[in-house]
């Protein structure tokens, strides 16, 4: 049997498809009857567009979202005729391109009405635009007060049609008061917009706001679409939004979670390398740069062939940042370099040159979340999968099945 890994380097990422199809048929099941969007923007938040936007279609999403027009362009190209959601306003330039390949774009500003119009006009086709509106987060999208406007010119555009408006949520994933007074309030901003619509005759055929903690956390927001991100790849936008998922009455039967969604979503990648050197070294040594870290005792230290060129911070062994080794959590010896990192084995380990070291992901008894990663570093999920290197190579695995290379 050959290597697990793909590259000349035994450092590689498995990404399991079945995963992605899981987390999609429960996050479906979730919005029921809404529908579900998965965004693989960000190369899929590090695991690979292509390979998880089929996953994801299969596993019951209706549309898939982008930040980027290229990002589009890369489905395309593979493909995939789903609808695809462009996120942000394209440029003037960017709209032909989205016109001719067949995304849509998200509009809130005259001249991205404009631009859509002139693209549309060229190709002599019609294009539905999904008109954003600025309920809070004040990042982009249409004031409120410019709603209107902005939908009567689309509406007046003879090759646009209004297909949607919607908003993105800035606070769901906060369980303070505040926080959820916040979330309501933006849901009665977009609520207030689709009546000043409705009542000149302009009433969206679509409307939208949820992202991953909006669709746990507030089924009110659910509405007509969710658009899942961090929840496709298995990450829980928030630990204090767990229970929540485990106790939403659409996923249960009776009280009783049911039975594929019993294991709820499921963590799609997992990190590893192997050992590439064994030492044991006297208490006070002080491997690696800056030599900040003092062995306790006399201790097993083993060189790891990944780092912050890789994805993990320079600053997770500082932090507390643990790897598996042996199946046991096992600490950063020293600082992380750009390509290697220095382990504590402890002082009686068995530690070999070629063992398995699991960064993320299960082994033996042992488990390291996203989430783990996280919460020592202080972030997000969202920000420990993107950061994941592109020189670390892709393994795509369905089910326990056979491994195949994404092809990059």
């Amino acid at each position: 049997m050959g290597e697990p890994y793909p590259g000349l380097r035994p450092t590689w990422a498995e990404v399991d498809l079945a995963a992605v199809r899981h987390n999609a048929r429960l996050l479906r099941k979730l919005a029921a009857p809404a529908a579900l969007c998965a965004v693989v923007k960000a190369d899929a938040y590090g695991h690979g567009i292509v390979a998880v936007a089929r996953a994801a279609l299969e596993g019951g999403a209706a549309w898939l979202a982008v930040a980027l027009v290229e990002e589009g362009v890369e489905l395309r190209d593979a493909g995939i005729g789903a609808p695809v959601l462009v996120l942000s306003e394209p440029t003037e330039r960017a709209m032909a391109t989205v016109v001719e390949r067949g995304l849509t774009p998200t509009v809130y500003s005259a001249g991205g009405v404009a631009a859509a119009s002139a693209a549309a006009t060229a190709v002599g086709t019609v294009v539905a635009v999904h008109v954003k509106v600025d309920t809070g987060m004040h990042r982009v999208g249409a004031d409120a007060a410019e709603v209107v406007s902005i939908v009567r010119a689309v509406d007046a555009a003879p090759r646009l049609h209004f297909a949607a408006l919607w908003s993105h949520l800035a606070v769901a994933d906060e369980t303070d008061a505040e926080a959820r007074a916040f979330t309501d309030g933006q849901l009665r901003l977009l609520a207030d917009s689709r009546a000043a619509l409705a009542a000149l005759g302009l009433d969206p055929p679509m409307v939208h706001l949820a992202n991953s903690a909006g669709a746990i956390a507030f089924p009110g927001a659910r509405l007509d679409m969710i658009r899942c991100g961090i929840s496709l790849y298995g990450v829980v936008p928030t630990p204090a939004l767990a229970p929540l998922l485990s106790a939403d009455p659409a996923l249960s039967v009776d009280g009783a979670v049911t039975g594929e969604e019993r294991e709820l979503l499921r963590p799609v990648l997992s990190l590893k390398s192997k050992v590439s050197l064994v030492r044991s070294l006297d208490a006070g040594e002080r491997p690696s740069y800056g030599r900040r870290i003092a062995l306790e005792k006399r201790s097993v230290v083993a060189t790891v062939p990944i780092g912050y060129a890789d994805g993990v911070p320079r600053r997770y062994g500082a932090a507390g940042g643990t790897v598996l080794i042996g199946g046991r959590r096992c600490p950063l010896a020293g600082t992380v370099t750009m390509d290697q990192i220095v382990v504590d084995c402890g002082a009686d380990a068995e530690v070999s040159v070629g063992d398995e070291v699991v960064l993320i992901g299960r082994q033996g008894r042992g488990s390291l979340t996203v989430q783990d990663w996280a919460d020592v570093l202080g972030t997000i999920g969202n920000e420990v999968l993107t950061e994941i290197g592109s020189r670390v190579p892709r393994v795509l695995v369905d089910n326990g099945g056979s491994d195949e290379e994404e092809k990059r």
